[in-house]
């Protein structure tokens, strides 16, 4: 069962309220680092009532404490130690025996306790936590009050053990502090209905394929490969699909993973990187000497636009075949990398602002490159505003390795959304529109157009929508004798009233004051009313 909107908004307000002088930026980082033990909590607690048979998880420990860290380990990849679960922690609230150190030492403990397999996972995840941080308090004391509060929020949130449900508030409250905390830290989030629209179109078709790989190459909270997976019949069962991701912020990375395991995906199942995408290919790639990078069904990305990057030495790196992108714009060299990695019959959609369409130079001939090796399959031109971090309008590209046509689809959606306090947003229907016509891939009057290659070409392979959808609308004629009445009309009226307040004010008492006031108003109405 989901959670309504009533109370996803009520917990956002109620989180929210109880944050104090802390930023949305920086406090996101303690309610999901809690949100995500208390995750853990439960689910190692379910694991061990299905294993213990009528023991407590502390005799067990007392008894060989290195056999029972294995036990756990060997099913969930991490050790949460008898004392430490996040219910212990509101136990310990409620009789008043509560110390920030509770959640230090087993913080501390968990990291100790991670399986080398799933130290890529794991480690680190809760770095972002700083629990000596004076912003919880001027000393031990008040942060331990600060964080006693916040524990004991985060356990009043009724969850039904659907993994969906808490996923689902999770990605609700990404957004949520993505809108709130300005507009670089909303760069790691995607809206739904743009992840909505990629997933459908990556999808398409491939619905029941057994195994399914998923490569985010500038992940962010990972929302654009949940949504992917989503739609994939054999979601949720494990090693059916295979997640990989890059992320070069730290605190990106942890909040890519958190959702990522929240919405109930194995650890095992997760291949996620803290690295910069760019300068450092991965998955795999050049290991002594040879290239040998690893592919993908599906590649997907919403990177930062336009990015600055060191474009020297690049001509020999093997993902930039089709050209160098400029060093002040990163746009193509995105591309490039998660083209490069996607299998031959595989499918990419990226996020990508409007310049690289009809941008010059490298750019248009990057452009030109794609275009005669056919990989651009459509152009989907999105609104304004839709995004948190930026106000510019942004385009959907459609890639694949191995066409076998050279058309390409432009889609004008621009126009489709639903006007909101700061942003505007894709309503259901624009989703369904978008991707309806994208399978149909037929001309629609002002808003799609299949272009072929010849037309694209007489176009000098500028790709600007504007030149292949016209979504101009013809005015009603103006009937020019209505018109001249209208004016006749009003200047006849202009004159009435003037008359009519030269009269009132030549029926006000003679003084010196109103003969002065009568001449004036004579003078400023040319001396029509004599």
């Amino acid at each position: 069962m989901a959670l309504t909107a009533d109370k996803q908004a009520l917990i956002w307000k109620t989180l929210n309220e109880t944050r104090g002088k802390i930023e949305p930026s920086e406090y996101k980082n303690y309610v999901f680092g809690l949100m995500f033990y208390k995750f853990l909590s439960e689910k190692a607690q379910t694991w061990l009532d299905s294993q213990l048979r009528g023991e407590t998880w502390s005799s067990v420990w007392e008894q060989n404490p290195e056999k029972a860290a294995a036990f756990m380990q060997t099913k969930l990849g991490y050790v949460i130690q008898p004392g430490e679960l996040f219910s212990d922690w509101q136990a310990a609230i409620n009789v008043d025996q509560f110390n920030i150190t509770n959640v230090a030492d087993a913080l501390g403990h968990f990291n100790q306790g991670i399986q080398p397999g799933a130290k890529a996972t794991f480690e680190g995840i809760f770095d972002d936590m700083d629990l000596t941080s004076s912003r919880l308090g001027s000393n031990t004391q008040t942060r331990t009050k600060t964080l006693m509060d916040w524990i004991s929020l985060i356990d009043q949130i009724e969850l039904d053990e659907d993994a969906d449900v808490l996923g689902d508030l999770y990605e609700y409250l990404i957004g949520m502090f993505a809108a709130n905390s300005g507009a670089k830290a909303g760069e790691f989030y995607t809206p739904h209905q743009v992840s909505d629209i990629m997933a459908r179109i990556l999808t398409a078709g491939r619905e029941d394929m057994p195994t399914y790989s998923l490569y985010d190459p500038a992940m962010g909270s990972g929302s654009l490969l949940l949504t992917t997976a989503s739609y994939m019949k054999n979601d949720g069962v494990r090693g059916a699909i295979k997640y990989y991701g890059q992320e070069v912020i730290t605190t990106t990375y942890n909040l890519g993973r958190i959702n990522l395991m929240m919405h109930g995906v194995e650890y095992n199942d997760i291949n996620v990187h803290n690295a910069d995408t760019l300068s450092s290919d991965w998955p795999d790639g050049v290991q002594s000497g040879v290239d040998s990078p690893r592919m993908f069904d599906a590649v997907m990305a919403n990177p930062p636009y336009s990015l600055k990057w060191d474009n020297t030495n690049r001509e020999d790196d093997p993902r930039f075949k089709a050209g160098i992108a400029p060093k002040s714009k990163a746009d193509f060299a995105f591309l490039q990398h998660g083209l490069y990695h996607l299998k031959q019959d595989g499918r990419m959609a990226i996020v990508l602002p409007h310049g690289v369409l009809f941008r010059g130079a490298a750019e248009g001939r990057i452009r030109q490159a794609l275009l005669e090796s056919r990989n651009i399959s459509a152009v989907i031109g999105l609104p304004q505003k839709i995004f948190t971090n930026t106000g510019i309008p942004t385009i959907i590209m459609i890639l694949e390795k191995n066409r076998t046509t050279d058309d390409v689809l432009f889609i004008d959606a621009s126009k489709g959304f639903e006007k909101q306090k700061n942003n505007n947003k894709l309503r259901q229907e624009d989703v369904d529109l978008i991707v309806e016509t994208f399978l149909k891939r037929e001309d629609v009057a002002k808003y799609a157009h299949v272009a072929s290659f010849d037309e694209i070409k007489e176009n000098d392979f500028n790709l600007n929508i504007p030149r292949y959808v016209d979504t101009f609308e013809e005015e009603e004629p103006v009937d020019l004798v209505a018109v001249s009445q209208d004016i006749v009309d009003v200047n006849r009226d202009i004159a009435q009233s003037e008359a009519d307040l030269l009269a009132m004010i030549s029926d006000l008492a003679v003084t010196d004051d109103s003969q002065a006031i009568i001449a004036s108003a004579k003078q400023l109405f040319g001396g029509k009313h004599e």
